[in-house]
Order: structure tokens, then C-alpha cells, then sequence
């Protein structure tokens, strides 16, 4: 099994990275935003504005999308569907399990746990589709 780096679809990396933030913006903005933050103990006061934190999450969401793009590489996916079922893959097997295993042991609430984990499984199935599509 070979693998080649400079093979990979860069653009739609940054593509299906940038759509996290799309998404993100939406489910902690209007779609969930305040059950978050109650879910979280907080309101919008106690946030402080810092780049740092979105910082953080394009590196992890660009990481995460490369290893969707490697994986849909490695196993020939090119349609939707298989795109669909790669993302829903990742995000419930590795990224959402992990998440909700974390949360449990530090007794985040339910609420807390499923609004993030729900968004994880889908940035993973948006990446998944525009990475094998692409």
C-alpha cells in the first residue's frame, strides 16, 4: 500500500474545513446557541472574545479533515453516499464515542454532551461528502 501526500485534494481540505466553521456558527449561533451555553453553566457575558480558541479549532478541524481525505483516498470513495458513510463513521466511532466517554468522566450534563457531540458527527459527514465528491 502506497500513499501519496501530494495526491490529495488540498483545496477541498480546506474546503471541508472551512465548512466546520459554517457549521459551527450555525449550531452554536441560532440552531443551539443558548442550550449550549446553559448546558454549559454560562451566558453569552461570560465569554471573553480570543482568537486562540478558533485557532485551536482549525488546526483539529484541518487535521480531522485530512485524515477523512486520506481515508477516502485509501478506499476509492468518490460518491456522496460513500462520503456520508465514511463521515458518519468517523464522527460516531471515533470522535463522538471518545467525546461522550471524556464527558462522562468529568460529568458534563447530557445536553452538553449531545449538542457537541451531534455537531462532531456532522462536520465529520459534511467533510466526508465534500471531500469524496470533490
Amino acid at each position: 500500500m502506497t500513499f501519496d501526500i501530494l495526491a490529495l485534494n488540498w483545496w477541498a481540505i480546506l474546503v471541508a474545513t472551512l465548512s466546520s466553521f459554517v457549521l459551527g456558527g450555525l449550531w452554536y449561533g441560532p440552531l443551539f446557541g443558548k442550550r449550549w451555553l446553559r448546558a454549559l453553566g454560562k451566558s453569552e457575558y461570560d465569554l471573553t472574545p480570543s482568537a486562540i480558541p478558533f485557532v485551536i479549532a482549525f488546526v483539529t478541524s484541518f487535521i480531522t479533515c485530512f485524515a477523512i481525505a486520506w481515508l477516502i483516498s485509501l478506499l476509492g470513495i468518490s460518491t456522496w453516499q460513500q462520503g456520508t458513510l465514511i463521515g458518519l463513521i468517523v464522527g460516531v466511532a471515533f470522535i463522538a464515542c471518545s467525546s461522550i466517554s471524556d464527558g462522562a468522566f468529568c460529568r458534563f450534563s447530557w445536553a452538553l454532551l449531545s449538542i457537541q457531540a451531534v455537531y462532531r458527527v456532522l462536520h465529520c459527514v459534511v467533510a466526508g461528502v465534500i471531500l469524496a465528491v470533490w
